[in-house]
């Protein structure tokens, strides 16, 4: 079996790796592979395709692949001003999906400002469980006085979560584990906010919950809810018809 990982892989890689009877899955995000199909639809079709990321992450890195020779990577507004396009009525528009709506509204603007007939998704390509968290972000950095984020150094919508609570008040930090914690931020922090990228365990989250109880002014748990997420997703049709290991 060949697992193509949970933000997709490029498309060269994923050809190598798919030779003979081998079955191939695929572990990506929900919204990914469709925004890779848009990259491989407008390239086909000449389209020069603007793809708004982070240069680096494993996604843009897996849809770049897909269609090398037409991708321009942006991450600001400011990085539209000198794109080079072969032809200006020509091109069209896709984001990584652990971006945050806000930041890809603002280069979405700043490109249809330079390009008026630039073409998009007709929805948001912004996966549902990165937005989901950054809404819960900003209600909780209004009700705490430190926010801390589980989630890797690595994740960038991790890393942005943090950015949305420091934006609306909040002292934040991003952590791997309880380990990470430093006693020091709870110095006059009567309400502590936590959350956890979309792909953080929750094993890990119960640690951070055990550590805030463990310290001398212990910690009472009060659930948030912004958002009550009702998505479900099936088992691939080929990992459907696997044998179980008995």
């Amino acid at each position: 079996v060949v697992l193509c990982g949970r933000r997709g892989c490029r498309g060269v890689a994923r050809d190598r790796a798919g030779g003979g009877a081998r079955p191939r899955l695929a572990a990506g995000r929900a919204r990914a592979p469709g925004v890779r199909a848009r990259a491989r639809h407008y390239a086909e079709d000449g389209y020069d395709i603007v793809l708004i990321g982070h240069a680096g992450h494993q996604e843009v890195i897996g849809t770049m692949g897909h269609a090398p020779d037409a991708i321009h990577l942006v991450e600001t507004p400011e990085d539209i001003a000198s794109l080079q396009v072969r032809d200006p009525d020509r091109v069209a528009y896709i984001s990584q999906t652990t971006l945050s709506v806000d930041d890809a509204t603002r280069v979405i603007r700043a490109l249809r400002e330079r390009f008026p007939n630039a073409r998009g998704p007709r929805g948001d390509d912004i996966c549902y469980a990165t937005q989901n968290r950054q809404d819960a972000t900003r209600v909780l950095a209004q009700r705490a006085d430190l926010v801390l984020v589980v989630g890797s150094q690595t994740s960038s919508n991790s890393k942005r979560m943090v950015e949305v609570a420091l934006e609306h008040g909040a002292v934040a930090h991003l952590i791997d584990d309880a380990d990470a914690i430093d006693p020091a931020w709870f110095s006059n922090v009567d309400t502590v906010g936590l959350t956890s990228g979309a792909s953080a365990p929750e094993a890990l989250v119960a640690g951070v919950i055990a550590a805030l109880r463990a310290l001398p002014r212990g910690a009472r748990v009060e659930p948030l809810e912004v958002v009550d997420e009702q998505m479900h997703f099936a088992l691939p049709a080929a990992l459907q018809r696997l044998p179980l290991a008995l």
